[in-house]
């Protein structure tokens, strides 16, 4: 019998899982490995390439060992997007800790670019803003800091890759080199326009093109995975950046239709199908996907810290053990503090794009306890989450297309039906939660589906989507434009110098 499951590796910025989904798109087995985050200066977050590469071979074994690797049609990556890896084509050493997408390290140098004009084209080119979040400047901070890299990457010595290219070459045995249009898009280096590395972008940057991977559709043959891992050869049949992977486990098909993912961090993308739109908002243009060569473009603002925010009460202060016992104290937490807490521990994402802004508690009295501490951090995703719609609703507006009516949400902080309220009151539209929240793995497992015939088109896509609950907004107009200009207060605050 053919096989009819997709291996689906979603490699992420605090773990790495493997989950198997079955031809009706429902997840059937799961492995998962927590990643080790490295803090070497303030504001610098590192990872070891070769753990991400290890755990993500036990965990992708683990689950395979469960279902049998004669039912598994082909593989599905989603990774981490703008996380940059620079390693030996040669012997696959990595040459430098893989520099993770919340360093601001590059604060400098994007100023700099700034300061000399430059940030014009960028934004025309590539949809993205300077800004120490994307690979260009972080890759150029390698070739910078590693005794003979530039040199020996003008030599072809070098690879240069997100993570789902670290992975295809390693999954492949270094045969293949290359990454989809989704996760090329947030480089800096790839016009989103000619759907091409950009020479200029890269004399800009001062990256050598020899060191690029090829550049594929997301649902495409990447190459096939050596025997020895997993006992028989596997194509990897799809890539997709975590964040375009949920908006296509999101069935987000139609311009105007909008998800949100919380994770690590928020990601917000809303659809703006063949129009690019130019924010004037300081959001993001960005690659939503592109089948058959057909690119479809989004609006995407990036929130730095949503479930991080969580890990940070749990690990730094010890305000939970638990992610789970935030629900509860949230619940208890008093509804009349005014305590607002700005997570901008790495600097602030969209749309105040402030590198230099820093974590922030306001409003505290002797009665502020765990439990207020603990609301006002989930509440503080739910302000972003605002920020985020209102600056997308702006711009489509401007554009000439429909701003979105509701909010489809994925991500581990989902389950939280306390915070899926409390974002609908926010946001004063309705929460849609889907029957099967793990769509960043969904997302990749389509695309791989695709690819080897397990569904024939989106349409395919948008009939498995199921609704779980949709959470509609019970709080008056006032309470939510009070409350949110409590934390446009304490945005201020955490950005003064």
């Amino acid at each position: 019998m053919a096989a009819t499951h997709i291996l689906s590796i979603d490699q992420g910025t605090t773990s790495s899982r493997a989950i198997i989904f079955d031809g009706a798109g429902s997840p059937v087995v799961s492995a998962q490995k927590e990643l080790t985050q490295y803090f070497p200066d303030d504001g610098w977050v590192e990872h070891d390439p070769m753990e991400i590469w290890t755990d993500t071979l036990a965990v992708c074994r683990e689950a395979i060992a469960k279902v049998g690797v004669s039912e598994i049609a082909g593989i599905g990556i989603t990774n981490q997007r703008e996380t940059t890896v620079v390693w030996d084509r040669a012997t696959g050493a990595p040459i430098h800790k893989a520099i993770v997408w919340q360093d601001r390290r590059t604060a400098e140098v994007c100023a700099a670019l700034k300061a000399d004009g430059h940030e014009a084209m960028f934004k025309q080119r590539t949809g993205l803003l300077l800004d120490p979040y994307f690979s260009g400047t972080k890759v150029a901070w390698i070739l910078d800091n590693v005794p003979d890299a530039r040199e020996r990457a003008e030599k072809g010595e070098l690879c240069f890759g997100t993570v789902d290219s670290w992975l295809v070459f390693n999954l492949t045995g270094g045969e293949v080199h290359a990454t989809d249009v989704t996760n090329a898009s947030r480089t800096l280096l790839f016009n989103i326009e000619t759907q091409d590395w950009d020479d200029d972008l890269l004399a800009a940057l001062r990256v050598p093109r020899e060191m690029l991977p090829r550049v594929l559709d997301p649902s495409a043959v990447f190459g096939t995975t050596e025997e020895a891992h997993f006992g028989a050869s596997l194509p990897v049949a799809g890539i997709l950046g975590d964040q375009q992977a949920a908006t296509v486990g999101q069935a987000c098909f139609a311009p105007g239709l909008m998800k949100s993912t919380y994770g690590t961090g928020c990601f917000a993308l809303v659809n703006t199908g063949s129009t690019k739109v130019d924010s004037a908002n300081r959001l993001l243009g960005t690659v939503a996907y592109r089948f058959a060569g057909q690119p479809t473009y989004a609006l995407e603002g990036s929130i730095f810290m949503a479930g991080a925010t969580v890990q940070w009460l749990r690990d730094k202060m010890g305000l939970i053990a638990s992610a789970g016992e935030s629900e509860a104290l949230a619940k208890a937490a008093d509804p009349a503090s005014n305590v607002y807490l700005v997570p901008a521990f790495t600097g602030l994402g969209a749309p105040y794009w402030d590198p230099h802004a820093r974590g922030t508690i306001v409003g505290m009295t002797r009665d502020t306890g765990r439990a207020e501490i603990v609301s006002a951090a989930l509440e503080a995703v739910a302000f972003q989450t605002r920020d985020l719609m209102d600056a997308m609703a702006d711009d489509m507006t401007r554009a000439g297309l429909t701003a979105p009516s509701e909010l489809r949400v994925d991500g581990g902080m989902v389950a939280n039906d306390w915070f899926c309220q409390v974002l609908a009151d926010t946001l004063g539209r309705p929460i849609a939660r889907p029957a099967v929240t793990e769509t960043t793995s969904l997302g990749a497992a389509f695309a791989a589906g695709l690819t080897v015939g397990l569904f024939k088109s989106t349409d395919d896509v948008e009939t498995i989507w199921q609704l779980d609950r949709m959470f509609d907004p019970q709080k008056p107009a006032d309470w939510r434009d009070g409350r949110y200009a409590g934390w446009q207060d304490a945005v201020a605050r955490a950005r003064v110098e």
